[in-house]
C-alpha cells in the first residue's frame, strides 16, 4: 500500500463465520471489550456464542462498532511493548434505547445468557425508575417479561460491576422493579432466572487518537474503536447457568462456591488503591494512576490502607502478599494512562463499598481505621479544588460543599455512611486529615 494511501477500515468479510448471539450484554463500553467479549471469543466453544451488546447512555459506541460488523482491535498493552489482536466475539452492536430489539434478543429461545457492565451508580437509579424504560435494568425488566411470554424457559444474569455481591444486588434490584409493575413478572424471574455474582478486573483506559494512529500503524487498516488494556485479566464467577455458557474458563475464568472473598480482595486492594490515587492524586497534580503511584505520599497511603484491609481477607487462597506486588507492577505500568479523573467519578457510590466496609470493620475491631479514612479524606479534598466531578448525587454533594469545617466534613460524609456521619469521633478523624493532601503540585 502507498503510504499516501487511506488504509482499508477494519470490517468483516461476507465470507467470515459469524457465531450466532447467545448473550446479550448491557453496556457496550471499552471494558466490556477487553474483558467479556475477550474472555468469550478464546473459549474453546467460541464459535457457537454471539453477542449483542447495548449501549448505555448514548448511541455512539454501537454506530461506530456496528460499521465494523462488530470487530474491534485489542491492544494488549506491556511494558515492552503493544501486541494486537482483532477481536469479533460481538456480532451486532446496538443503541441502548433500542428496547425493541432487546426484547426481542432476550425472548429468543437461543439466548442463554445476560452480562452487564452498566456503572455501579446505575443500580441505584434503576431502583427509582419504575414504569420507564430509561434505565438498564428497567429495559432489562421489560425484556425478561418478553421472555416469559414467548415462553423461552431459564436464563442467567451476570453482573460485571464493582459492587460486592453484585448478583444478590441485580437479583434485589431487579425484583423491585418487577414487583411494582408486575408481581406475576417477580415471581417468574424468581423461578426462572438465575444471577451470577463475579469479581472482574482488567485495566482498561480510554481509548485516544493516539491509539487509533498506533493501531492503524501496526495493523495496516484503519480501526475506529480499538481498546486498549493491560495483558492481567481476571475473572471470578459464582452461580448457576441454566440455558448454559461458554466455555469461559478455557480462557482463565474460574468459578467458585464463595465469591465474597474474591470480590473484597478485588474492591479493597485495587479499587481503593484507585480512588486513594485518584483523589490524593488529582490533588497533588498528578494525572495518571503510574504518575499517582511515584508520588511517595501517594503510595504511602495506599500502603497503609491495604495493610488495613488485609487483615480482613484471611482466606490463604486469597495470596494477598503476591496479589499487593502484582497491583503495584500493574499500577507503575506507565504505558498504560489509566487517567485519575475517570477513576474519580462517581465517589459516592465507590467510597460506600471501598472505603466504608474497612473503616467499619477496623473500628468494630478496636483500631483507629486511619488507613479507610484517609481514603475519604482524599477525596473531600479533592472535591475542594474542584467544580468539575460527576456524582450519582452532585446536587446535595453540591449544598454539602457550601458548608464550613466539620460540618462540612460531616454533610460529606453522610452522603457515604449516615452511620459514620453520626460520630463525632470520624468526623473529626477525616476532618483532621484534610490538611495531609495539601493542593499543591507535587515536584
Amino acid at each position: 500500500m502507498n503510504s499516501h494511501q487511506t488504509p482499508p477500515r477494519l470490517g468483516r468479510s461476507e465470507s467470515q463465520p459469524t457465531p450466532p448471539i447467545r448473550i446479550v450484554h448491557l453496556g457496550l463500553g471499552a471494558f466490556h471489550r477487553s474483558h467479556q467479549a475477550w474472555y468469550t471469543q478464546h473459549a474453546g466453544d467460541s464459535a457457537d456464542w454471539g453477542i449483542a451488546a447495548f449501549t448505555g447512555r448514548r448511541p455512539d459506541a454501537a454506530e461506530v462498532l456496528a460499521e465494523q460488523g462488530g470487530l474491534f482491535t485489542l491492544v494488549e498493552r506491556s511494558g515492552s511493548g503493544d501486541s494486537f489482536e482483532v477481536v469479533g466475539s460481538i456480532v451486532e452492536a446496538v443503541d441502548g434505547a433500542d428496547v425493541g430489539r432487546l426484547s426481542e434478543l432476550v425472548a429468543a429461545p437461543s439466548t442463554a445468557v445476560i452480562t452487564l457492565t452498566i456503572t455501579e451508580a446505575a443500580y441505584a437509579a434503576g431502583a427509582a425508575s419504575h414504569g420507564t424504560t430509561s434505565t438498564p435494568l428497567a429495559r432489562l425488566v421489560t425484556a425478561l417479561a418478553a421472555r416469559r411470554d414467548a415462553g423461552s424457559g431459564a436464563i442467567a444474569v451476570v453482573s460485571c460491576d464493582n459492587l460486592a455481591e453484585n448478583g444478590d444486588v441485580t437479583r434485589a434490584a431487579v425484583g423491585a422493579l418487577a414487583e411494582a409493575t408486575d408481581p406475576a413478572l417477580a415471581v417468574w424471574i424468581d423461578q426462572n432466572v438465575s444471577f451470577v455474582s463475579t469479581s472482574v478486573d482488567r485495566i482498561t483506559p480510554r481509548t485516544t487518537e493516539a491509539d487509533l494512529a498506533v493501531v492503524a500503524q501496526a495493523c495496516g487498516y484503519r480501526d475506529a474503536a480499538p481498546v486498549v488494556a493491560e495483558p492481567f485479566h481476571n475473572w471470578i464467577l459464582s452461580g448457576d447457568f441454566p440455558a448454559g455458557r461458554p466455555r469461559w474458563e478455557d480462557a482463565g475464568a474460574v468459578f467458585v462456591d464463595d465469591i465474597e472473598p474474591y470480590e473484597n480482595r478485588k474492591l479493597w486492594l485495587l479499587n481503593g488503591a484507585h480512588s486513594i490515587l485518584a483523589y490524593a492524586g488529582l490533588v497533588r497534580g498528578h494525572s495518571t494512576v503510574a504518575e499517582a503511584l511515584s508520588d511517595d505520599l501517594c503510595r504511602d497511603a495506599v500502603e497503609a490502607f491495604w495493610d488495613e484491609a488485609a487483615r480482613h481477607l484471611s482466606d490463604d487462597a486469597l495470596d494477598i502478599p503476591a496479589y499487593r506486588q502484582a497491583l503495584l507492577e500493574r499500577f507503575g505500568n506507565s504505558r498504560i494512562a489509566h487517567h485519575l479523573t475517570q477513576i474519580a467519578m462517581d465517589g459516592t457510590t465507590k467510597l460506600r463499598m471501598r472505603a466504608w466496609p474497612v473503616l467499619a470493620a477496623e473500628r468494630a475491631a478496636g483500631r483507629s481505621g486511619d488507613g479507610a479514612a484517609r481514603m475519604i479524606a482524599a477525596w473531600i479534598a479533592y472535591l475542594s479544588c474542584t467544580t468539575d466531578f460527576h456524582d450519582p448525587l452532585a446536587a446535595t454533594m453540591q449544598d454539602a460543599k457550601n458548608l464550613d469545617g466539620e460540618h462540612r466534613t460531616a454533610a460529606l460524609l453522610a452522603l457515604i455512611s449516615a452511620e459514620l456521619a453520626d460520630d463525632a469521633a470520624v468526623v473529626s478523624q477525616i476532618h483532621r486529615q484534610l490538611d495531609s493532601f495539601a493542593a499543591t503540585t507535587h515536584a
